[in-house]
């Protein structure tokens, strides 16, 4: 198996850059989901309720990000906000202290997205834990849903893409970037990563704590920002359910049941090392 992909999504539900390499850091791939956007409480918001957040572009530069979006142009932004306040920030289950971007910055993303909102960062000092559960004792995150990143696989793709088109025939293929992964893999089997409970790439070693959950966002067109029917999700229904997938074991990774399962979460053991494209991918252990 080889890396056929990496992406970062520098902030939370805006449009990943691809990349042929990055650094792998104890929270995640370098730069990846460092910023998110919250309502003026503190309540994060991402493409589950405004879709239209990936159709605005992210670019990580010397001395920042820079965004665009066909309504309101770019804007430069520092790495860290230069007179930002600090609130107190949720996502999911945690609570996180952020730097906020007060002023041009949030204003520019509430004309681009039509809501009131602003930019937040998650202080390199500010450790959010993963879930108790899969936690080994020092194992942290930064605004992703809930684990340092996200591995998928290509066969997996085409195979429920396959399964789509039987259904729905002359139906166009779901693209892998619906699903938001940090990292592709080639050359494994469709479904390989339900099994696999620790892996190597390069030189990092990655715990793989649980399957991911999917939901509405793998739905919507990564190039339009918008809703585009009901697949994956409808064909992910029919036979990636946890009591499908894991019969015996679902309910020990904290599923309900009802979800549906696609890709895989990492957790990084020996953080400070660069994947690249084209680097072998072992599996260490089997579950």
């Amino acid at each position: 198996m080889r890396v056929s992909e990496i992406n970062i999504y520098p902030i939370k539900s805006l449009r990943g850059i691809g990349l042929s390499e990055s650094v792998v850091e104890k929270r995640g791939l370098r730069f990846d989901r460092r910023w998110m956007l919250t309502d003026r409480d503190g309540m994060f918001f991402t493409q589950r309720q405004v879709p239209k957040m990936a159709a605005v572009t992210v670019e990580v530069v010397s001395d920042g990000l820079r965004v665009t979006s066909e309504n309101e142009g770019e804007m430069a932004i520092p790495f860290v906000p230069d007179h930002g306040s600090r609130q107190n920030v949720v996502v999911w289950q945690s609570e996180v202290n952020g730097l906020v971007y007060n002023g041009q910055v949030s204003e520019w993303f509430s004309d681009a997205l039509g809501r009131k909102c602003q930019l937040v960062l998650m202080p390199e000092s500010w450790h959010r834990h993963v879930n108790e559960r899969f936690d080994a004792g020092g194992d942290i995150v930064s605004f992703a849903d809930g684990y340092p990143l996200l591995v998928a696989n290509e066969a997996s793709l085409e195979e429920l893409n396959r399964r789509i088109a039987v259904d729905a025939d002359g139906s166009v293929p779901i693209p892998m970037n619906r699903f938001r992964p940090n990292v592709v893999v080639s050359g494994a089997e469709a479904f390989a990563e339900d099994r696999w409970l620790r892996i190597k790439i390069g030189e990092t070693m990655f715990r793989v704590p649980k399957p991911c959950a999917r939901c509405v966002t793998t739905t919507v067109d990564q190039s339009q920002g918008e809703f585009d029917g009901n697949e994956p999700l409808k064909t992910l229904a029919t036979f990636r359910r946890p009591r499908q997938v894991y019969p015996d074991t679902f309910e020990a990774y904290g599923f309900q049941g009802n979800e549906v399962l696609f890709a895989t979460n990492l957790i990084p053991e020996n953080p400070g090392s660069t994947i690249s494209i084209g680097d072998d991918v072992q599996v260490l252990d089997f579950t």
